[in-house]
């Protein structure tokens, strides 16, 4: 797995926004923590976890309720180690009833390039089928795919 270090310039921080996106649209809560340093910290909402053994069940619990999962990210802002995103995902619970997630992250990198600081703020919003506006197969959206910006998000 590739990894990009910092200094990011504006080229490598979208890459590492777009590398970030594809990992979490593979639902695979061990390969995504490969991108965190052994003790990264985050805040996810209310919830504080702390290393990857941590990272991973989070994952696990998340992707286990928050079904058929499609996330979009957008650089919002950077600096040498630090970048600001801007998301959305699409998801379901076990009862069939879809909600679009919104949110910032903050994100911190150590010199190798893994993410050492992670925080999140998320607000969900319950949808209907029809409103949904993500319809990739699962797994990584599509290079043709609109972004945030192009769906008006």
């Amino acid at each position: 797995m590739s990894v990009l270090a910092p200094p990011f310039t504006l080229d490598t921080a979208k890459r590492k926004v777009r590398m970030a996106e594809d990992g979490w649209n593979s639902r695979d809560p061990e390969r995504v923590s490969l991108v965190y340093t052994p003790d990264s910290r985050w805040r996810n909402r209310a919830e504080f976890i702390t290393g990857r053994a941590e990272i991973v069940a989070f994952l696990a619990r998340k992707w286990s309720k928050e079904l058929d999962y499609r996330l979009i990210k957008e650089i919002w802002a950077f600096t040498d180690h630090r970048i600001a995103v801007r998301f959305a995902y699409e998801w379901h619970d076990d009862s069939g009833h879809w909600y679009r997630s919104y949110g910032n992250e903050n994100w911190e990198f150590d010199a190798q390039g893994l993410m050492q600081r992670r925080y999140a703020s998320i607000n969900d919003l319950p949808i209907k089928d029809s409103e949904r506006k993500f319809h990739w197969p699962l797994g990584r959206r599509p290079d043709d795919h609109p972004g945030l910006t192009e769906l008006g998000l």
